[in-house]
């Protein structure tokens, strides 16, 4: 049987760390044996690995994760892009790890943030396996970037980078791009997955990856995990009046500014505005950490319902929203969006990145303009009134079944593993 190894950063935590987690299980469910071996380990789980256990482990990892910010903060342009830009200077060489020896196929996820640097990288696609390469955002193809905007530099050598506080032709991220080219190619066992179109457009056009074997496979779902179930139980477990139209926002830290929560309620204020007799029925569920100041100064009654780690409780206010609306300004393929789908719940987004792609302008959802709180108020008020005799719920059900579930990804992936043992 093959053996297939995960690499992420994190696992039960993030977007990425919970994708590279799902097809993990997934694969293990289809009959695949796969295994995942992770910077931080969240909970002991079966066919999990974590290179942070004991003291020890612990500490290598947490300064791992300093030495690699700290590296990056004498460039940075201000503290506002810390975490935008990952210089991968620092990470641990595990080549000659067992799991990594063992494996047939190794496949990488997100491991920047001191998991793996651009060196480490190296050496793992110089052991002549196969490596397949799910991208969770831009960083495998940019000089640094996540997410490069309107940026386009990446299709060249980087340079002149926004996120920097000299920019300049040779800057650091024209330095890193450098690295990644240096150490990654000719990159003959390479295959790239993109979780997006938008992505794979984008990875496509870069001068890292245009001429690496590149495709598309969206993250998978459980979707028996995520599904529909009685609104008004829902609401009654959560404590909320049955009889209320309920908003979802949710974001791991609600005040990051590309979640873009200032959009909604500048929205929402424009939506009680126009129509004043909405704001008695219409209120806001909010759950994430970090500052939520800004969940101050709404039109409507707002409950922040704070980080949610666990999943049955998430599907409990997926089921309890009437809509879930994300005003993220970047975003790959969320998992959110698909996690509200799953579970009937209609949802309006931004036309940004993968998210068109996700929600079926008039189907399952509404596709805003993109940066437009107008055209994001106009997407809720038209959810909110097309969905009453719940035809986008079952639209968007039938989405996640169609492109999403677990099982079809897991054989998609099957099919992409078979493809790259034999070449």
């Amino acid at each position: 049987m093959t053996k297939v190894l995960h690499l992420s950063t994190f696992h039960l935590s993030g977007g990425a760390g919970i994708a590279a987690s799902r097809l993990n299980d997934a694969l293990n469910r289809n009959g695949v044996e796969s295994r995942l071996l992770v910077g931080k380990t969240s909970r002991e789980t079966e066919n999990v690995t974590g290179l942070d256990t004991g003291f020890i482990g612990k500490a290598f990892f947490w300064q791992r994760f300093v030495t690699e910010r700290l590296a990056f903060v004498p460039f940075e342009r201000n503290p506002e892009v810390r975490y935008a830009f990952s210089p991968a200077v620092s990470g641990t060489d595990i080549a000659r790890q067992n799991l990594v020896l063992e494996a047939d196929i190794i496949h990488l996820h997100w491991v920047n943030f001191g998991f793996l640097s651009i060196d480490s990288i190296g050496r793992l696609l110089k052991l002549g396996k196969p490596v397949v390469w799910t991208m969770h955002d831009m960083w495998p193809f940019t000089g640094g970037c996540h997410h490069s905007g309107d940026c386009d530099h990446y299709m060249k050598s980087c340079g002149d980078c926004k996120f920097l506080k000299k920019p300049a032709k040779s800057d650091l991220s024209y330095r890193r791009l450098g690295r990644k080219k240096k150490e990654w190619t000719p990159a003959t066992t390479l295959t790239a997955v993109a979780c997006s179109r938008w992505l794979e457009e984008r990875a496509g056009r870069s001068s890292l990856m245009k001429d690496i074997r590149l495709t598309n496979i969206p993250n998978p779902i459980n979707t028996s995990v995520y599904k529909p179930s009685d609104k008004h139980a829902a609401r009654i477990r959560l404590n909320l009046d049955p009889g209320k139209d309920y908003i979802l926002f949710a974001a791991a830290k609600v005040s990051a500014a590309g979640k873009g929560f200032s959009y909604l309620k500048e929205a929402l204020r424009m939506l009680i505005g126009s129509k004043p007799f909405i704001k008695k029925n219409l209120q806001l569920l909010v759950t994430g950490g970090g500052d939520t100041d800004e969940i101050g100064d709404l039109p409507i009654t707002a409950h922040h319902l704070g980080y949610v780690g666990n999943e049955a409780s998430m599907v409990d206010i997926y089921n309890a929203a009437s809509l879930y609306v994300t005003p993220s300004l970047e975003e790959n393929l969320p998992n959110t969006i698909m996690e509200a789908l799953a579970c009937g719940t209609p949802a309006v987004g931004f036309r940004t990145g993968g998210i068109p792609e996700m929600i079926n302008h008039l189907e399952n959802g509404y596709v805003a303009d993109f940066k437009s709180p107008e055209s994001l108020a106009e997407g809720i008020q038209w959810v909110l009134e097309q969905n009453a005799n719940g035809r986008l719920s079952e639209a968007a059900r039938t989405k996640v079944l169609g492109e999403y579930d677990e099982k079809l990804i897991a054989q998609r992936y099957i099919g992409l593993y078979e493809a790259v043992l034999k070449q």
